[in-house]
C-alpha cells in the first residue's frame, strides 16, 4: 500500500537561510503559503517543506499510498488502534494524518509518485567491461542535480516500538539492521531502504537523502556546496548496508542532507540480516557530531 517516501517537513529558524542552503544543494525552491517548498529539477513533487519556527525540529513525514488502497490502509490502522489526528499547524490538510510512537505526525497521501526526470545512461569502463568509446568521461557530467528524494532517517530512543508501528501498522518491511544502531525499512521491490531509524537519546531528524545520476554528480555537488560556503560534511564514500555512494553536508540546524547513487535494489525474495559493521566500506570515518541528535527534546503524546 505504501509505495515510498513522498516528502518530509522541518521547522527551521530562517527560511531565507533554508532557501540558500537547498538551492546550493541543487533543489528548486518556491514560497507557498508561508512555507518554503523544494523540488528536484524535472520532478513536480514536493520533496521537502520548511516552516518558520524558533528552533529546528521535525515537523512531519509523508508517504505515498498506492491509489485505491487508502481505505484498506485506514482499516488496517483502525484494527491496530491507530486513530487519525488533525494535521500539525502549518501543514497541508489533505491526506490521512496519524502519529507514530515518537509523536511525529505522519501524512499518508493516496497518490502515485511522480516519476523523476529521465537521465542518460552512465557508460563506464570498469573492470573487464568497456561501454564508453570515443566519449571523454570528463565531458559527460552535465547532469549532476538531484533526481528524487530516496529516503530519510530519524533519530529514536524507541527502536522496537517504531519498527513495529511502521511494519505492522503501515506495512513497510525491515531491509537490514546494524546492531544496536540503525534499522533500514523498505516499501517492497526497489531501493534497499526508503526510511529508517538511528538509535539516540530522543526523537529527531537525522538526514534526507537524494539520488543523483552518478558518482561524478555527488562530487560535483559537494564542490558546489563548498563554493557556496557549506563546507562541513562527510564523504566521499561507499556505505556498507545499502551499498550506495554517498556524501553528506551538514545543514544550518544540526542535521544532514545526502547525495547518493548506486543504491542496492531488492526484490520480494530479499531476506533481512543484522550486521555488525561500520557505516562505510571506504571513505573517511564519520565526524563525531554525525550521530549527535541536536534537536530539542519534545514530549511524546
Amino acid at each position: 500500500m505504501i509505495t515510498g517516501l513522498h516528502h518530509y517537513s522541518l521547522v527551521v529558524p530562517g527560511l531565507d537561510v533554508a532557501d540558500d542552503f537547498l538551492r546550493s544543494f541543487g533543489l528548486e525552491t518556491a514560497a507557498e503559503h508561508n512555507r518554503l517548498v523544494a523540488r528536484c529539477p524535472g520532478r513536480d513533487q514536493e520533496q521537502v517543506r520548511m516552516v518558520e519556527g524558533p528552533a529546528k525540529r521535525l515537523h512531519y513525514v509523508a508517504f505515498s499510498v498506492a491509489p485505491g488502497t487508502l481505505d484498506t490502509l485506514r482499516e488496517r490502522l483502525d484494527r491496530a488502534g491507530v486513530t487519525p489526528i488533525e494535521p500539525p499547524a502549518g501543514a497541508p490538510e489533505h491526506g490521512l494524518w496519524i502519529k507514530d510512537p515518537d509523536g511525529t505526525p505522519v501524512q499518508l497521501l493516496e497518490t502515485a509518485p511522480v516519476p523523476p526526470r529521465q537521465v542518460a545512461p552512465v557508460l563506464s569502463n570498469i573492470g573487464a567491461e568497456y561501454h564508453r568509446f570515443d566519449t571523454p568521461a570528463w565531458q559527460a557530467t552535465d547532469d549532476v542535480l538531484p533526481r528524487r528524494l530516496g529516503h530519510c532517517l530519524l533519530f529514536t530512543a524507541a527502536q522496537a516500538p517504531m519498527v513495529r508501528f511502521y511494519t505492522e501498522a503501515l506495512g513497510l518491511a525491515v531491509s537490514d539492521r546494524i546492531t544496536d544502531k540503525v534499522t533500514f525499512l523498505n516499501a517492497g521491490p526497489g531501493d534497499h531502504h526508503v526510511f529508517g531509524f538511528i538509535t539516540s537519546t530522543h526523537p529527531g531528524f537525522h538526514h534526507g537523502s537524494y539520488e543523483v545520476p552518478s558518482l561524478d554528480a555527488i562530487a560535483v555537488g559537494a564542490r558546489r556546496m563548498l563554493d557556496n560556503g557549506w563546507s562541513r560534511g562527510w564523504g566521499l564514500g561507499r556505505h556498507t548496508v545499502g551499498s550506495n555512494y554517498f556524501h553528506y553536508v551538514a545543514d544550518p540546524w544540526g542535521s544532514w542532507i545526502e547525495w547518493y547513487s548506486d543504491i542496492d535494489q531488492i526484490r520480494d525474495c530479499w531476506n533481512p540480516r543484522e550486521w555488525d559493521v561500520p557505516p562505510q566500506v571506504w571513505g573517511p570515518p564519520p565526524p563525531p557530531e554525525f550521530v549527535h541528535n541536536l534537536e530539542p527534546h519534545r514530549s511524546v503524546n
